[in-house]
Formats: C-alpha cells, sequence, structure tokens
C-alpha cells in the first residue's frame, strides 16, 4: 500500500533524509489510484486518461541549454534556431559547452541566438566546464539543492528547475504551483471562478503527496498543455 505520512510539506520538498528523497517505487497504474483515492476531483481528471507517466526529456547540458533558446519565442522558431546551431557546429547532435565558449559571437547571432541568450548559455557553459554545476551529480542530490544550483545560472529560473526535475530526473513529487498551467487547470477542475493563487494550489497538492509531479502532468493534460 501506498503511505502518504512521514514527509514534509511545501513547494519543493518531498521525504528529505540524508538521500536523495525518493517516493515508494510504483507504476503509473498505482501511482494513479493512489492520487485517486486522495482526491475525488483529481480522480476524474485521470479517469479521463488512464493511468499515465512521466514523459522523459533526457538530461544534461544540451536540455538546460535548450530551454534557455525557447524561452519567450515559439517552438517553431526555437527548432529553427536548434537546426542552424547544429549546422554552425557542423554536427548532427547539439553543441557541447565548450563549443559555446569558443564560437563567435557573430556566428551566435547569425544563427538567430539573442545577445541576452549568448550571456545565459555562456554562463551555463562556464560553470559546466569549470565544474561549479556538477550535472551528473544533481540525479544524487535532493530537490531543494538541485534548484538551488540551477538557478544560480544566468536565465534559469525555478520553473525550468522544477521541469528540469520533473521531466529530466523524474522526481515524483516536485509542485509547481506558480506555472500558469497548473492554476489554469486546478481553476477548472475545482470550480474556481478566477485564477487560484499559487497558495492555493498548494494548499490542493497536500493531498497527492509524494506525487505532486504526477498529480502536475494530469493537470496539464487536462488543459492539453503539458511541458513535457
Amino acid at each position: 500500500m501506498l503511505v502518504a505520512g512521514g514527509r514534509k510539506e511545501g513547494l519543493f520538498t518531498s521525504r528529505i533524509g540524508k538521500d536523495v528523497p525518493r517516493a515508494p517505487q510504483s507504476s503509473a497504474k498505482e501511482i494513479a489510484q493512489y492520487l485517486s483515492r486522495s482526491d475525488p476531483v483529481l480522480a476524474q481528471l485521470i479517469r479521463s486518461w488512464g493511468p499515465t507517466d512521466l514523459p522523459s526529456r533526457g538530461e544534461g547540458f544540451p536540455i538546460l541549454a535548450q530551454s534557455i533558446l525557447f524561452q519567450q519565442i515559439s517552438g517553431a522558431a526555437g527548432a529553427a534556431i536548434l537546426r542552424r546551431l547544429r549546422k554552425t557546429h557542423g554536427g548532427p547532435t547539439f553543441p557541447p559547452p565548450e563549443w559555446f565558449l569558443s564560437v563567435s559571437t557573430p556566428a551566435l547571432r547569425d544563427a538567430g541566438v539573442s545577445p541576452q541568450k549568448m550571456r545565459y548559455l555562456r554562463d551555463l557553459a562556464a560553470r559546466v566546464v569549470d565544474g561549479r554545476l556538477e550535472l551528473r551529480r544533481l540525479s544524487q542530490q535532493p530537490d531543494p539543492q538541485v534548484i538551488e544550483e540551477l538557478t544560480a545560472v544566468l536565465g534559469i529560473g525555478v520553473w525550468t528547475a522544477q521541469m528540469y526535475l520533473i521531466f529530466s530526473l523524474h522526481r515524483p513529487d516536485v509542485i509547481p504551483s506558480g506555472d500558469l498551467g497548473i492554476r489554469k487547470a486546478v481553476g477548472k477542475a475545482w470550480g474556481y471562478r478566477t485564477l487560484p493563487a499559487e497558495s492555493t494550489v498548494e494548499r490542493h497538492a497536500r493531498r497527492w503527496t509524494p506525487y505532486r509531479s504526477h498529480a502536475a502532468y494530469y493537470l496539464w493534460r487536462s488543459l492539453d498543455s503539458a511541458p513535457g
């Protein structure tokens, strides 16, 4: 049986111990059943989709760099920039961090990268190259520390760090309560007349621990707006 006790409640917390916080190892079906028992409103959304695993976006430098590139532009525009970057780099894969530290500013500009995003990408690349950001170690660190390390990078905020936790590291108990899609989904499912506050989302999310990431994904899917 899945147990929901013994956890701290909060925006980024789950069961914090000496090791990385882990929810019980459970299948998508077991998680869906647990969430359905915990919250009858969420159960209605789950019935619409059936048990669903969190999708994987991969992890590491390419994912974080692309999250910076896609900020505040359309998916089509971001994809075009990615194609030009690969062409400039001369390979089929995303350029490594060392490349961003050596490539010229005009070359990045010709690929469609704005001056601000050049600064962000180079800061990320420099931190990876010099070891200030050890991406391989993130999978062994608790959620709050992952967020702290990622948000130290220029251009990476809390939301991006949360998406990395959910879709790259597959942390089960993250609730991005400030996400507009999550707030809209909660408002729609629970019948709020106005957009719910972050604190309202967090109050609902107490029922979903230790699978708040999975609950968030069902909420996104209810609006067909899942970031993953």
